[in-house]
């Protein structure tokens, strides 16, 4: 079965792949019209806590957030944001839980709190997942152990922040097999 990944970067981890249709900047995401199960990483520079430092944490993303939620709940499938995004409070979801799933009475979507760490990334990065599919599966829960290491060299820009965007292959198989399974 085919999978459209949106919001993905050009020539990453969901390029050239069989079943994938990777979607970059260079395809607006905002436009997918189905009928694939979508994995979704919207961007989230304006959504995540670390906006706040750089006074830019405003939701102000042309609606991409709104276009993939919209696209997981009509085709299924998942979408990815940082943990504590303010998008969940606007959009109206579920508070994610820490070691399992949650849902909401009046939503289809489930969601729930995941640290890439746990799944190969290089320091803690703790995710909030919305799905859309049948019974969610299990996933890895709990606080994957620290690198100091990899956080000092993760700060700054350039490089180094497309190395904290970057989704690791075990996450990225991870949301492939559930949107699958939608």
């Amino acid at each position: 079965m085919t999978v459209v990944a949106l919001y993905v970067e050009t020539g990453g981890v969901y390029f050239g792949l069989p079943g994938v249709d990777p979607w970059d900047a260079g395809r607006d995401a905002r436009l997918y019209a189905g009928p694939w199960p979508v994995v979704a990483h919207p961007p989230c520079n304006r959504w995540s806590r670390m906006a706040q430092f750089r006074h830019r944490r405003d939701g102000n993303d042309d609606g991409c957030f709104e276009a993939a939620l919209a696209a997981v709940r009509q085709w299924g499938g998942v979408l990815e944001h940082p943990a504590y995004s303010l998008a969940w409070q606007r959009f109206g979801l579920a508070r994610p839980s820490a070691y399992g799933w949650a849902k909401l009475l009046t939503d289809d979507g489930w969601t729930t709190e995941v640290d890439q760490r746990l799944y190969g990334f290089e320091m803690r990065k703790p995710t909030w997942l919305y799905y859309v599919g049948p019974d969610p599966p299990r996933m890895r829960w709990g606080k994957g152990a620290p690198s100091l290491k990899a956080v000092r060299e993760s700060y700054g820009g350039g490089a180094r922040q497309a190395k904290r965007s970057a989704t690791p292959v075990e996450f990225r198989d991870a949301l492939l097999e559930m949107a699958r399974a939608a």
